[in-house]
C-alpha cells in the first residue's frame, strides 16, 4: 500500500500532529468553558439608583435598588432595570468576547460562532430582522 517507508513515516507524523492539534483544542475549550461558565457581567444606571448583577447566560441574579427610587415612579424605576439589565448584558457580551479571543484567537470560526451566539441570546435586537417585530 505504501509506496515507500518515507511516505509511511510523513502519514503517521502528520496523523500524530492531527490528534496533538484535536487534544490542545479540546484542553482550550475546555478551559474556554470554565471561564465563561464563572463570568458575571453588572452594571450601574446613570444615576446610580439600580445596580444589576446577570450570569454567564444573562440571566438577573443580582438586584440592587438606592432608597432613592422610592422619589420616582415606579414605571420610571422599571425602565431604569431594564436599561441597566441591557448594559449589564453589554459587560457580559464584552467579557464573553475578551475570553473567547484571549482563549481560541481572534479569527477562530469557533470563536466567532460562540461570541455571536451570545450577542443574539443577549442582544435580540441587533441580530436577525424578525427580532426586532
Amino acid at each position: 500500500m505504501w509506496a515507500d517507508e518515507a511516505a509511511l513515516d510523513e502519514a503517521t507524523r502528520r496523523l500524530d500532529d492531527w490528534e496533538s492539534s484535536i487534544a490542545e483544542r479540546a484542553a482550550r475549550s475546555k478551559a474556554l468553558s470554565a471561564q465563561v461558565q464563572a463570568l458575571t457581567g453588572s452594571a450601574r444606571s446613570p444615576d446610580r439608583t439600580v445596580e444589576v448583577t446577570v450570569d454567564s447566560a444573562g440571566m438577573l441574579v443580582d438586584l440592587r435598588l438606592d432608597e432613592r427610587t422610592r422619589q420616582h415612579s415606579a414605571a420610571h424605576t422599571a425602565r431604569q432595570i431594564l436599561a441597566t439589565t441591557r448594559a449589564a448584558h453589554v459587560d457580559l457580551l464584552r467579557q464573553v468576547t475578551e475570553a473567547t479571543t484571549r482563549t481560541l484567537g481572534v479569527g477562530d470560526p469557533t470563536a466567532v460562532a460562540l461570541v455571536e451566539s451570545y450577542r443574539r441570546r443577549l442582544d435580540p435586537d441587533r441580530g436577525t430582522p424578525d427580532a426586532r417585530r
